[in-house]
């Protein structure tokens, strides 16, 4: 049987195929270095994607009525990383389903872990919530930790979303259909 196996492994389609996904588990685990752009009054996005929207948060933290949810595919780099400077003042997790991320349920009944940073302008709000491939969410840091704007915090592996609340008193810098960059892209900006 072990014989048979390897001859099956020495076949060119086999090979091929399991060369392929190597190079797609090496993409997806990528780790670039970022630099945030834009000074602290900015605030990045934590996540690498494609923005699904930028609407009222049915389940808004105080003074952030607006949700802005980023879709990751499962070809987008799936580290994030702290929006803005602060402290982690709040972490929950919540079990839920696995329902596709790009739906709009996904925000409230899929499995998340959902965080609030305590930055010098006030608190900000953000959500991991697992997909329809994710099987697991991973966040570093723990309460009282002080993060970095644009620090790697975690990663939700195969397919997810963000979902990031923004203050009320940001002027946001993008719009649905927009490519962003965890820990680098600007997507909304405190008004000095």
């Amino acid at each position: 049987m072990a014989a048979g196996i390897a001859a099956g492994i020495g076949h060119p389609i086999v090979a091929a195929f399991l060369f392929a996904i190597t190079l797609f588990l090496l993409s997806f685990f990528r780790d670039p270095e970022r630099v945030p752009e834009g000074g602290e009054e900015t605030i990045v996005s934590p996540a690498d994607g494609t923005v699904l929207s930028v609407a009222p948060a049915p389940e808004e933290p105080p003074g952030a009525s607006r949700r802005l949810s980023i879709f990751m595919s499962v070809f987008n780099c799936h580290v994030n990383r702290a929006p803005v400077s602060g402290e982690v003042s709040g972490y929950e997790y919540t079990s839920g389903r696995m329902a596709a991320a790009f739906r709009e349920k996904a925000s409230t009944e899929n499995e998340q872990n959902r965080i609030t940073l305590a930055s010098e302008r006030g608190g900000v709000t953000f959500k991991q919530i697992a997909g329809a491939l994710a099987r697991r969410i991973v966040f570093y840091p723990r309460i009282g930790e002080r993060l970095r704007r644009g620090q790697r915090v975690g990663m939700i592996k195969f397919g997810s979303r963000v979902d990031l609340f923004l203050p009320d008193d940001a002027e946001v810098l993008v719009a649905r259909g927009d490519k962003v960059s965890a820990g680098r892209t600007p997507v909304a900006r405190w008004k000095v």
